[in-house]
């Protein structure tokens, strides 16, 4: 008689299916030809399947190296190339093609420069508007070492969704969130809510 313990079969909603379909490869295809990164490649989502078929995907700016190194992220660390002046442009230029209403954007942190970084957010909600009118644009931004000037370049250009993840709790912060500060995270977030009490875009 075995004493092993059967386990009940895994629910089906927990299985991540085999990326396939014609929208996952269009959209692989599309972001290849302009050069870009997506959060859901460089940080090996499970999801990116299920994601990409329903042409839902999170464009992640500023490069493929990250100057941080969180415990829980796989997305590759070292030391980043130069700043792409041009990659607002063709981020834009997806998100016309794929036909999208509301834009996700992100980036990897670049400690090396936080106010260039902040102000490829605010070109690329200007280039998204421009060539893609009537989306919405969310913009998921690093802390930039709590640097004003970065958050103000930011909060100025009106992004319908500023967000800012905390990923953990206090006490873990300096075990998985190498460089990151759970204070920093809560003072960004209340400065700005201080620059847009409103937390809408102001539209001209």
């Amino acid at each position: 008689m075995s004493l092993r313990k059967e386990h009940p079969p895994e629910p089906e909603w927990l299985k991540a299916r085999a990326p396939v379909g014609e929208n996952y490869h269009d959209l692989k295809r599309l972001a290849r030809s302009l050069n870009l990164h997506t959060v859901c490649e460089s940080a090996h989502c499970p999801n990116i399947g299920e994601c990409w078929h329903h042409k839902t995907a999170t464009f992640m700016m500023l490069g493929n190296l990250c100057t941080r190194r969180c415990g829980f992220c796989s997305v590759p660390k070292g030391r980043p190339e130069p700043i792409d002046l041009d990659e607002p442009r063709r981020v834009a230029e997806a998100v016309a093609l794929l036909g999208l209403e509301h834009a996700v954007i992100t980036s990897v942190n670049r400690d090396d420069d936080l106010v260039g970084g902040a102000r490829m957010f605010a070109l690329v909600i200007d280039e998204i508007r421009k060539q893609a009118p009537g989306c919405r644009v969310e913009v998921l931004i690093p802390d930039f070492q709590g640097d004003r000037q970065a958050i103000e370049i930011v909060v100025a250009a009106r992004p319908e969704v500023l967000n800012h993840n905390t990923e953990s709790v206090p006490r873990l912060y300096r075990v998985v969130r190498s460089g990151a500060r759970y204070e920093r995270t809560l003072q960004l977030l209340h400065y700005a809510k201080e620059l847009n009490p409103a937390g809408l875009p102001s539209r001209a």
